[in-house]
This record gives structure tokens, C-alpha cells and sequence, in this order.
């Protein structure tokens, strides 16, 4: 007799409205479901290409009414070639070591995560993050996930970024590093340190997570071009003068099939 494994059906929910973190005056709500089990993998990689991030062991994507100011985007590893500010920041840092090493949060990392978040973020949610906090954020995953520490000569840490590894590219989850110091401009470097990561793996994509165009924090994101932007339900490549082309005839086809996967809004219980 044959067995037939029944796999856990996947529950979207609607988080209640809350203060956009982007743009004053404006409320934010995600869908959001659980990444478990032995699926969690490829449930994340396909809600990855539709859009969504990850926090711990949750996926979630922005469905805001009336607001679409969150634009997914990513960087096609094969077509990306810096620019001169680009590559000045590269050789501002050569003196830097880039390694990867396993999601397991140290007493080190936390120190630094602790001043960048006094330094940038001094009034978010973030900074007051304790140490069991930090260690739930890098190591509550079900997916693949690593960690590239950044050291300087005399190889004190002096950047760190926590990396999901899908099975199409990289996904910088969160970066933090000096905020004042010898080297400069560690946030773009850091993704220069991840385009090249993905080149060696062979992985075509960096996701950067959503760019903002209203958001002063996240124009650094449209640096990194060409670029690409999730727009009509297809990854399109974004244009100097911040236009899209048009989509791709397959990538629509293969955003609508996941998109198929998530019920309609007014079908989703609250979390």
C-alpha cells in the first residue's frame, strides 16, 4: 500500500493597522504567514520572487490600502556593473575582510548591532532590542541563512549583515555596522560584498528588500543598477529615469501562479 504525505495547508493572515515605519502619518498592514516544516524552504523562495520578506520563521508582504509605496526590488547579478561612486566606496574599504560565518549571534555582534541602532535608529523598536532578542532575530530561521561579519586590519568587527540564501539568489535581511569610523559608506559596501557573494555561488539575484521613493533611507537601493522592481505582478527592470520596461511574458506567468497561492484579502483573519 502506498502512503501519500499530506502536506500542512499554508494560512495567510492580515496584521491589524499600524504606524508606517516609512512614511509619517501614514498606517501599514502585512499579510503574513508561518515558514514551517519540510516545505518551508520552498514555500520561501516563491514568496520571495512575489515579494515578501522574512522576520524569524514568519513571510510577510505589504498590503496597505490605498498605498503601494513599498516596490520590491532586486539586483540581477549578471547585468550589475558599479558605477565610479560605486567602486570609489569599494576602494575606500579594500582594507576590509569580508566572511561568512553561521547564523549563531555573539556577545560582539550585539555590541555593534547595539551601537549602529543607538547611532541611526535611536528611537525605533529596534534599540531597545535586548541580547535574547538579537539571537531570536538571527537564529529563529527555517530556511537556509548566514551571516557576513566585516573586519577591519586588526580584525575588530566592524559590519555585519544577516543573508537568507534562496534558491534564485541572496536576500539581505538586515545590516548593521560603525556608524562613524575610518570606513564610510558600509551599508552600500556591504551590498557590493553581497553582488559578489552571489556572482561565486552562481546565484542570479540580489533582493534588497522594498525600496520607498518617498523614503530618504531607501533611495540608496536604486544605486545599484540596472536594477529590477516587482510592478504589475512581474519583475521588470527599472529605468535610469525610474520607469519600468515591460514585463517579461514568462515572469508574468510565474507571478501570477504565485500569486495564485494567496487568498483574497477579504478571506484573510486577522493576527
Amino acid at each position: 500500500m502506498n502512503y501519500r504525505t499530506i502536506r500542512r495547508p499554508n494560512f495567510f493572515y492580515t496584521t491589524a493597522p499600524l504606524p508606517c515605519p516609512y512614511l509619517p502619518g501614514r498606517t501599514e498592514r502585512k499579510v503574513v504567514t508561518e515558514l514551517t516544516g519540510p516545505d518551508s524552504e520552498a514555500l520561501h523562495d516563491r514568496l520571495s520572487r512575489a515579494g515578501f520578506r522574512r522576520s524569524h520563521n514568519i513571510a510577510y508582504a505589504p498590503v496597505c490600502p490605498s498605498c503601494k509605496a513599498c516596490v520590491p526590488i532586486r539586483i540581477p547579478v549578471g547585468l550589475f556593473e558599479p558605477d565610479r561612486g560605486l567602486r570609489r566606496i569599494a576602494r575606500t574599504n579594500i582594507a576590509l575582510t569580508g566572511r561568512e560565518v553561521p547564523a549563531i549571534a555573539t556577545v560582539e555582534q550585539f555590541q555593534l548591532f547595539q551601537r549602529y541602532q543607538r547611532a541611526r535608529h535611536g528611537d525605533g523598536d529596534m534599540a531597545a532590542m535586548s541580547f535574547y532578542d538579537y539571537r531570536a532575530m538571527v537564529e529563529d530561521t527555517p530556511i537556509e541563512t548566514f551571516l557576513t561579519e566585516f573586519r577591519d586590519p586588526a580584525q575588530r568587527l566592524v559590519g555585519c549583515c544577516l543573508v537568507d540564501k534562496l534558491g534564485d539568489g541572496l536576500s539581505a535581511v538586515y545590516s548593521f555596522y560603525e556608524a562613524d569610523g575610518a570606513f564610510k559608506s558600509l551599508g552600500t559596501f556591504t551590498i557590493l560584498n553581497l553582488v559578489e557573494q552571489a556572482r561565486a555561488m552562481g546565484l542570479p539575484f540580489v533582493y534588497l528588500g522594498y525600496w520607498v521613493a518617498e523614503s530618504r533611507k531607501m533611495a540608496y537601493k536604486t544605486r545599484f543598477q540596472p536594477c529590477e522592481i516587482l510592478s504589475g505582478g512581474a519583475w521588470r527592470p527599472m529605468m535610469a529615469d525610474g520607469s519600468v520596461a515591460e514585463a517579461n511574458k514568462d515572469e508574468a506567468i510565474f507571478s501570477e501562479a504565485v500569486a495564485s497561492i494567496l487568498p483574497a484579502e477579504s478571506e484573510m483573519p486577522e493576527a
